[in-house]
């Protein structure tokens, strides 16, 4: 059965209006989801018996059953492992941060995924190893952010979603955009667009069709080398395309969108994190409305990939900020609980866990 979050809410409406159902009815039904946590169209009270009865003919909401569920930082993140039934998973992350020291409120970011598996190959990621299943359906991407919105309330409402899970947003393009409208508008969650980031591994087209949606969600871009030949044997499936072409994109994403873009580097020990190659990034991108995103690499795709030590990274930073780029090193987390995308699912699968929650 297709699950009603598939639909747009003008398709919503349309689909209503075949039915005689006046035009407010298609904003009432998912105001029932998004702000109710609506699983059963029975909840849904104000709306008449027998257009509830009809539309449980015609579609579902309802939730995915959590396969497994791991809690880390104090009860800061959590992970859980949805089933999508057929025996496809997909993992989802909870982040609370506290306020920041000018004031800011508390900030509650959920990582989602938008493929089962992934099919970029890269050589340093576990869902990279587990190979390309298929996409997630618009409500399937929209569901890992309900899971857990059903929970929050008041200042512990989810803030940010990061599209930074498991598969290649850009290459589920309409999935990915669909989830985004209803994530952001005032009939679904009614997130800030600039509260949603969408990370590539470099898909040109799709980061140019994504600056041309009228939309104000942030973009990062998953560099991790400074020259092509490197970069090509960390992603194999990173072929023609080019870091000339990357920066080059992500120049026509700022200009069009007036947004910062954010370049992904994940640290591997005497791979990528050498000062020269410092250097040459920053060669790379410096002037541009953009910073980097250092990420020290969570051991997970093989034994010749080691992280590197807290010096190289600083060192790296360092390099980079001397010339000019601005360089962040990620705040980690639930490193315990096998936070990295594809880490759970591998588990799971590897263990055959039943599924029911996992709690350390």
């Amino acid at each position: 059965m297709r699950h009603l979050l598939d639909l747009s809410l003008e398709e919503i409406e349309t689909e209503l209006a075949t039915w005689g159902e006046p035009r407010y009815r298609a904003k009432q039904v998912p105001e029932w989801v998004f702000h109710h946590g609506a699983t059963e169209f029975a909840a849904m009270t104000n709306l008449p018996p027998a257009l509830r009865s009809r539309l449980a003919e015609a579609f579902t909401i309802a939730a995915p059953t959590v396969l497994a569920e791991r809690v880390a930082d104090d009860g800061a993140t959590t992970k859980a492992l949805l089933d999508l039934g057929g025996g496809d998973a997909v993992e989802t992350v909870r982040m609370d941060y506290d306020p920041d020291e000018d004031g800011a409120p508390d900030r509650v970011t959920v990582c989602i995924s938008t493929q089962v598996g992934c099919a970029m190959g890269c050589r340093f990621c576990a869902t990279g190893l587990q190979g390309f299943t298929r996409n997630l359906t618009p409500a399937e991407i929209v569901a890992q952010v309900l899971h857990f919105s059903r929970s929050a309330s008041g200042t512990n409402r989810v803030t940010n979603i990061v599209f930074m899970g498991m598969g290649e947003p850009l290459a589920n393009y309409g999935g990915t955009v669909a989830a985004i409208r209803w994530l952001t508008r005032p009939e679904g969650l009614g997130l800030r667009q600039r509260g949603i980031t969408v990370s590539t591994v470099g898909l040109v087209r799709g980061i140019d069709r994504l600056s041309q949606e009228g939309l104000q969600v942030g973009l990062t871009i998953s560099l991790h080398a400074p020259d092509d030949e490197l970069r090509r044997s960390l992603i194999p499936t990173s072929g023609g395309t080019t870091i000339s072409q990357l920066v080059a994109a992500a120049r026509r994403y700022i200009e069009r969108c007036g947004r910062r873009v954010t370049f992904a580097y994940a640290l591997l020990d005497h791979v990528n994190d050498e000062p020269e190659q410092a250097r040459a990034l920053a060669r790379r991108i410096r002037g541009i409305q953009a910073h980097v995103n250092l990420i020290p690499y969570n051991p997970t795709a093989g034994p010749d990939l080691r992280r590197p030590s807290i010096g190289r990274v600083r060192a790296f930073q360092r390099e980079l900020q001397a010339a000019g780029v601005n360089a962040t090193v990620r705040i980690e987390r639930g490193i315990e609980i096998a936070a990295a995308c594809g880490q759970l699912r591998t588990d799971i699968q590897r263990a055959n866990v039943s599924p029911i929650a996992v709690r350390p």
